[in-house]
């Protein structure tokens, strides 16, 4: 019975003092009123907080997938001005006046938006001259695979007559034609809109440099958007310069390949696959793809047909792993998770032109944070 009624006090004492208990075990709960508070009316104040945050970036979104014609050329020109900032610096400590160096470096934009025109123009033209002989041998080739999907209820009869058929085809190109003639003219604007605001903006960039450091009262404050802003230029001019050179030579690589690979139009695959490795990740994936049809429909042999397709995606592999990482340095790190979600985002935002600004975005995203909160910055790597 004594044994028993030990336990018994020993329990009420346990059982009585189970806030004690705690509080002397948890000491980092120790002088923090809220610990131990139950959920009530500041958290329901919290959660409107978030729900009006959620609310107005939804709006925000809207707008801005709304007002795309006007949008997307003036990022773009804002986003290639930024990367331009060092040559503008350097044609500025030469003696080249402001309208001069706007003048110079637009102009060389310009052309080379005209020299990548013009050598499309040929390519794309012998292809839409040879489009429906190019479909007639593709569905020949392919017609032996597709005829062994039961499932899909597809035999020579099928792209003879139908909705499917040659000549049903030909009939709908009209309206092909049409969407591509009502899309031609909101490109045109956009890309007026886009030269004037990329001239401007570089005319008017060291006004603009000096009214954002003034709008902070502080002299911290304006340390800190001085290094911002120069950060931002140092990373996207020295980034973009080297991705170009770098993606240049891949471009000459691809259209070694595919004159080699027995490929037509070899110039134009060289161009597409500059372009697009621009694009993290989707931008191989579509290129790897494209190519590895066009080697099915142009050789009978798999492994003739694959064999360009793989020797690409292994060039590829081989500068992205090992060239850019050791002329970059590793100096700037963009989780790819995040690079991919963006380039997602902004696909789904502004189609192929938000593609490739998603990267530019992301780094100055993770630029003006790095530099916000310089003890939170970490070994940087781009994504290859």
């Amino acid at each position: 019975m004594v044994a028993v009624n030990i336990r018994s006090n020993k329990y009420k004492k346990l059982k009585a003092e189970p806030a004690v208990l705690r509080a002397d075990n948890l000491p980092e709960d120790d002088g923090d009123p809220t610990a131990f508070t139950p959920l009530g009316r500041e958290a329901l104040e919290v959660a409107s907080s978030w729900s009006i945050i959620g609310i107005f970036l939804i709006i925000g979104f809207a707008i801005v997938n709304h007002m795309s014609l006007i949008l997307i050329p003036l990022t773009l020109a804002v986003v290639v001005g930024m990367i331009l900032g060092l040559a503008a610096e350097r044609l500025g400590r030469a003696g080249v006046p402001r309208f001069g160096t706007a003048l110079i470096l637009s102009s060389l934009v310009a052309a080379a938006v005209f020299l990548l025109i013009n050598a499309l123009a040929e390519p794309v033209a012998t292809l839409v001259d040879e489009g429906p002989n190019f479909v007639e041998r593709t569905i020949d080739r392919l017609m032996p695979f597709l005829e062994r999907q039961h499932w899909l209820n597809i035999s020579p009869a099928s792209f003879q007559s139908g909705p499917m058929s040659m000549q049903s085809l030909i009939d709908n190109s009209g309206n092909i034609l049409g969407v591509v003639t009502s899309s031609l003219t909101p490109a045109i604007v956009q890309g007026l809109i886009f030269f004037a605001a990329l001239l401007l903006f570089l005319l008017g960039r060291l006004r603009l440099r000096r009214t954002i450091i003034l709008a902070f009262p502080r002299r911290r404050q304006r340390l800190v958007a001085i290094r911002v802003i120069n950060s931002i230029e140092e990373v996207l001019g020295y980034y973009f310069a080297t991705a170009t050179m770098i993606y240049a030579g891949l471009g000459v690589s691809m259209t070694v390949i595919a004159y080699i690979g027995g490929l037509a139009a070899p110039i134009l695959w060289g161009v597409f696959a500059f372009v697009s490795s621009f694009v993290p990740f989707l931008g191989i994936t579509l290129m790897t793809l494209a190519v590895a049809v066009a080697g099915i429909i142009t050789h009978d042999s798999l492994i003739l047909a694959l064999a360009p397709a793989a020797v690409f995606f292994a060039v590829h592999l081989v500068v992205e792993n090992l060239v850019f990482p050791s002329v970059m340095g590793r100096q700037w790190e963009i989780n790819p998770f995040v690079v991919f979600v963006a380039i997602l985002f902004w696909t789904w935002m502004w189609g192929a032109v938000g593609a490739m600004l998603a990267l530019p975005l992301s780094l100055i995203m993770v630029t003006v944070l790095s530099e916000l909160f310089p003890e939170r910055k970490t070994v940087p790597r781009l994504p290859g």
